[in-house]
């Protein structure tokens, strides 16, 4: 049976751990209790004057049942759990203990009562704020939603018009402020020759407290209506940031009606959809809010039953009651609310089907099958056996010897290369998701990603495990062809073919191969490439770290579509490939482009939330671009000057570098920490595994100084260690992962922070302002 402890643990939201009972420290003081309780019992057993009797058992039974006969209504008596009002008026109740009747071991007895008291004034306090919380954001979709439906019933009627179908006829202001919001305003024109439908509009508006807003020039200051639609696109972007141009420049953010200036049926959709997810995370805080209770209630109950079996007395009934009575326990406001949402939700957003709405609101996670285990397990199996046979056969074939044809490493390396390094990736990931769960780092909600189709770690295994066994198939299926004498032009056409499966299986529009994951990745990877006319979240900019790491896999795809679009699989002219203008300036685009995308991303970043930390941060990246640029300059110009740039610029580069690592992204080297330059909270308990992961990253950090040793290799070996770097380089990665989301986690306990704060659409500007 599990002890309800780990239940506990288990069951709590990591982002309230702070907020729930501190079951912990009860039952240590429970155990402080038992101890007093050993040390008096010799004293005890001394006192009896004729030792044990074999009529003691009968007289304990009989004992107990007269005390439950005759004295059940004084059980009660044992102790007095009372409440009491704040002194300055304060709504808030507190709850204190006294101990009525004397314990043997009295003064354990009260500590614990009094940390008892405390926990249930903590859970009270935290229920009563959170719920306040969630009825003021009720109240506010309440209000966002009778303003769409208002919006949308005029909207409509216009469309059975002939005037501008489809297009309702509000000024706009292109006056966004500068957030992550391209803020169109809309303005309602309340002119005298204005038609019954626009009075319509004003009533509709100024029911909802705003004011119309006029094209002509009047005294009063009004009130107009912004649809805020969150730029996330890069024409929502281009549109934000010219219009904001336009205002500073010209200073005239009043203009006349435009062709643009209209709210159309799109932006009352994205309004819609806005509001929808709104509604999603409200009932989702609510049950985890209806959860926090439950739990907190159970440990009540359980810690008292503990204390009741440990002191052989009956005072568990008294408490219990009080904690029924208390807030947390006694109000339904929550239920009430989340049974409007749904009734709220299943009638606006899901056509008044209910199963409809409650796969939105309590979306299933899909079971965890035992069958992607076993394929895990059967496809490392097989891994390992054709690598040993790829192995040997390589032997054989001679393909590794310094004097071995060129053809090999020119043409199947890189292909081979970009599914390895890809794959292992992958497995380190796997490994991320495996200690993040394992370290209850809730992962999902930082990155956004729906419980019921994100990757799980035996989901990552099984694709890296299935990438990795196919790569090595294809490795030794090629070298059996060329030892069997066919066309070197068909047989070197064997990684192409690998390559377009895996983009084929990439883009596969059926639900298979966990479409929802690779359809969430072309969407990252669009969002990374376009930087910065899109919105930067989380999984953005924490994939575009990954592609920093994965410089040497994107110079791969660059000579491996090079030499399949060139021809050089069947000329074997590989200088095309290799050399020439087009391919030096193209290697210089490749280290570049992760850095600068990054850069991008912390441009946009700054731009949305003006923090400064964000420009600090886009200046490590232009800083590692000079570095790269100068080691690939230094590859070709071998001189003392260009040394000296190599060095310093990556030094600079290297120590920027690290210097986030630990302190920005880690929240490491806090010199007033409790825990010597660590941080005050720790997740991982052996304190010495930070420390060591510290001197880990700073080694795998300075592995580019590899690169200006000058050591002399053939082109076997050269290759053999431009792999192993960058396999370095995704091991420092995946490590860099887990304390990366390790410390935003414990950013957002420390908020309290486990619902996603959606932004809604419509809200209250000064027109005249």
């Amino acid at each position: 049976m599990v002890k309800f402890s780990k239940e506990l643990e288990a069951q709590l939201i990591p982002e309230w751990k702070e907020a729930f009972v501190n079951y912990w420290q009860l039952k240590k003081q429970m155990k402080k209790i038992k101890l007093s309780q050993k040390s008096k019992q010799p004293q005890q057993v001394l006192d009896h004057e004729f030792g044990l009797s074999i009529f003691d058992p009968i007289r304990s039974l009989a004992k107990n049942i007269s005390s439950k006969l005759f004295h059940s209504d004084t059980e009660t008596e044992i102790i007095q759990a009372r409440s009491k009002s704040m002194e300055d008026g304060d709504e808030e109740v507190l709850y204190q203990t006294e101990l009525v009747q004397l314990f043997s071991e009295e003064d354990e007895v009260a500590v614990f009562f009094e940390s008892l008291d405390g926990e249930l004034n903590k859970v009270n306090q935290f229920y009563k704020n959170k719920e306040s919380e969630f009825l003021e954001r009720g109240e506010i979709l309440n209000k966002q939603l009778e303003t769409l439906l208002d919006l949308k019933r005029v909207l409509n009627e216009h469309r059975r018009k002939p005037i501008n179908a489809g297009v309702l006829p509000l000024s706009c202001s292109s006056s966004p402020p500068r957030n992550s919001f391209c803020s169109e305003s809309a303005s309602v024109s309340n002119e005298t020759s204005a038609d019954s439908q626009i009075d319509e509009i004003i009533a509709a508006l100024e029911r909802e407290g705003i004011n119309s807003a006029t094209r002509k020039k009047t005294k009063k200051p009004k009130m107009a209506m912004r649809i805020g639609i969150p730029a996330a696109a890069p024409t929502r972007t281009i549109t934000a940031v010219t219009s904001m141009l336009w205002e500073d420049l010209v200073n005239n953010p009043k203009k006349e009606l435009g062709a643009g200036d209209f709210i159309n049926r799109k932006k009352i959709q994205c309004a819609e959809k806005m509001i929808r997810g709104a509604f999603v995370e409200l009932y989702r805080g609510l049950g985890l809010l209806k959860t926090y209770s439950s739990l907190n209630m159970v440990a009540f109950t359980k810690i008292l039953k503990k204390f009741d079996k440990v002191s052989n007395q009956q005072a568990s009934a008294s408490y219990l009651k009080v904690v029924k009575r208390s807030y947390f326990i006694s109000s339904d406001k929550v239920v009430r609310l989340m049974d409007d949402v749904e009734s709220i939700f299943t009638k606006h957003f899901a056509n008044n089907d209910r199963k409809k709405a409650m796969k939105f609101l309590k979306p299933q996670q899909q079971k965890e099958s035992h069958m992607v285990t076993f394929f895990v397990g059967l496809l490392t199996g097989c891994f390992v056996s054709l690598f040993s046979l790829y192995a040997i056969l390589a032997h054989l074939a001679g393909i590794f010897k310094p004097n071995s044809e060129r053809s090999y490493v020119e043409t199947v390396y890189p292909v081979f290369s970009v599914f390895a390094l890809l794959s292992f990736h992958l497995f380190m990931y796997g490994c991320n998701l495996f200690m993040w769960k394992g370290t209850r780092i809730n992962y999902n909600f930082i990155f956004e990603f729906q419980p019921s189709t994100a990757l799980k770690y035996r989901d990552a295994f099984l694709i890296c495990t299935t990438f990795m066994t196919s790569v090595v198939a294809a490795m030794v299926i090629h070298l059996l062809l060329r030892a069997s004498g066919f066309s070197p032009n068909h047989v070197d056409a064997i990684p192409g073919i690998l390559l377009l499966i895996f983009i084929f299986v990439l883009i596969c529009p059926f639900d298979i191969f966990y479409r929802p994951t690779r359809y969430c990745f072309i969407r990252i990877i669009r969002n990374i490439v376009c930087s910065p006319f899109y919105k930067v979240l989380m999984v953005d900019f924490f994939m575009a770290d990954q592609l920093t790491s994965q410089i040497p896999l994107l110079r791969h795809m660059g000579s491996t579509t090079c030499y399949f679009l060139a021809g050089s699989f069947k000329t074997h002219r590989y200088e095309t490939c290799k050399s020439g203008r087009l391919y030096r300036e193209l290697a210089y685009v490749i280290s570049f482009l992760p850095y600068y995308w990054r850069a991008m991303q912390c441009a946009r970043r700054w731009f949305d939330e003006s923090d400064l930390n964000h420009l600090a941060n886009m200046g490590k990246y232009v800083s590692a671009m000079v570095a790269a640029g100068a080691r690939i300059t230094y590859g070709r110009q071998e001189n003392h000057l260009w040394f000296g740039i190599v060095l310093v610029t990556s030094v600079f580069s290297t120590v920027y570098q690290l210097y986030w690592d630990f302190v920005k992204d880690w929240g490491l080297l806090n010199s007033k920490s409790k825990n010597l330059w660590l941080r005050d909270n720790l997740i991982l308990k052996n304190k010495s595994i930070y420390y060591m992961s510290i001197v880990l990253n700073i080694v795998l950090r300075v592995a580019w100084v590899e690169t200006v040793m000058g050591f002399r290799f053939n082109m076997v070996e050269s290759r053999m260690l431009d792999f192993l770097l960058a396999s370095l380089e995704v091991i420092r990665r995946g490590h860099w992962n887990f304390y990366r989301l390790e410390n935003e986690h414990l950013n957002n306990v420390g908020r309290f922070r486990a619902v996603k704060a959606v932004p809604l659409p419509f809200r209250e500007t000064d027109s005249d302002g």
